[in-house]
């Protein structure tokens, strides 16, 4: 994304022709990488969590109370994400959010759309990925004793 930013800053400021890709490419670099940061800051649990400062861990009963409402919220959120993304409104795949991006093309660059879209469901898959480990018992951001050594 900076490299094509940079590119797009010489090019129109210096030679007064910027290439017209530069634009859509950071665009959609932007895109991916905001997406798959948030998968990163979920699992390292370094997104937006209130109640754990105010409740304690697991495994007393408040902090299983938090954590199922917090996971009931990303759940409501994600669920629907993932389950548009592939399904339409009225049942058919050919309709669902990458089916429709299936016929579009980016005018730019020349490639499907569906390359660009396909960064949401993933991050969401990847996002519920680390939700199933955080119950199974993976820590997210604690450290253990042998990676101290």
């Amino acid at each position: 994304m900076f490299v094509t930013v940079a590119i797009q800053i010489v090019a129109r400021y210096v030679f007064a022709s910027p290439p017209i890709w530069t634009e859509d490419v950071a665009r959609y670099a932007m895109v991916w990488t905001g997406l798959l940061g948030a998968t990163l800051s979920f699992k390292t649990r370094s997104d937006a969590v209130l109640m754990e400062s105010v409740f304690p861990d697991r495994p007393s009963f408040w902090g299983f109370l938090t954590e199922a409402i917090q996971s009931a919220a990303v759940l409501i959120f994600i669920c629907p994400v993932v389950y548009f993304c592939f399904v339409g409104l009225r049942g058919g795949f050919a309709k669902g959010y990458l089916g429709r991006q299936s016929g579009l093309t980016a005018d730019t660059i020349g490639i499907q759309m569906v390359w660009i879209s396909v960064s949401v469901p993933l991050a969401m898959i990847v996002i519920l990925v680390h939700l199933a480990a955080r119950w199974a018992g993976d820590g997210g951001n604690e450290t253990s004793e042998s990676q101290l050594d």
